[in-house]
């Protein structure tokens, strides 16, 4: 191997979390397709609020499922020194979540922009529970032609496992589409289940969590174009 990318996964480790599990896994399977190293490193979010060294060290950011993090702050930092920066970023189910929260106070204005696992009652819900929990539910996803989701999956559409109970607001859906964090992906509904910000190496959110679809000889396309995005 000629390479070995450092990848940051920001978010509090808990061993036996299939979602966390099948992150690294996922990782793997993609670096070994591309014939690279990864050297993975869990970052909780708690010493992110004031040490972000090892995120500007990284060639490469995941912000994992298994949120309310300790951290909404460090995770918020990691996610703004990504976007800010052109570090490949991926956010899958609470990674995305808060990449939402994130672009909603630092690019589209709304200071308060929060999530409802930290405060319910929160007067600009950005996300909000879902109507009807995703959580063990695989379902199908309709993408945008000429994105970025479609170009690495090869077609329009994919079936992917979910492992959530909040999601985008569909009332702020339009503000953050036509913000620039571009809906790329929905469900039957309408609703989001992929976003991205264009002009950007990658930043590519997904509400679904594609890791655990990854197997060995057959990695997810989206981690496989995150790995390329930062070679």
């Amino acid at each position: 191997m000629n390479r070995t990318l450092q990848v940051a996964v920001v978010g509090d480790l808990r061993p036996g979390f299939p979602p966390h599990m099948a992150t690294d896994d996922a990782l793997r399977h993609a670096a070994a397709h591309l014939g690279v190293g990864v050297d993975i490193r869990w970052l909780p979010t708690e010493p992110l609020e004031s040490d972000l060294g090892e995120v500007k060290a990284a060639d490469v950011l995941w912000c994992a499922p298994g949120s309310p993090y300790l951290s909404l702050a460090g995770a918020l930092a990691a996610l703004r020194h990504g976007r800010e920066h052109g570090v490949p970023t991926l956010g899958t189910c609470g990674g995305c979540q808060h990449m939402i929260i994130e672009y909603a106070r630092n690019v589209l204005g709304y200071e308060d922009a929060q999530h409802a696992q930290y405060d319910p009652y929160a007067s600009t819900l950005f996300i909000s529970a879902l109507a009807c929990s995703l959580a063990g539910k695989t379902m199908p996803v309709t993408l945008l032609a000429g994105s970025r989701a479609a170009e690495l999956y090869g077609g329009a559409s994919a079936e992917e496992e979910y492992y959530c109970n909040f999601g985008l607001d569909p009332r702020r859906q339009g503000t953050l589409h036509d913000g620039g964090f571009t809906v790329t992906g929905v469900d039957g509904d309408g609703e989001a289940r992929v976003l991205e910000v264009a002009g950007h190496p990658f930043y590519v959110g997904t509400v679904f969590v594609p890791q655990v679809r990854s197997r060995p000889g057959a990695p997810h396309p989206l981690v496989t174009g995150l790995l390329r995005a930062a070679l």
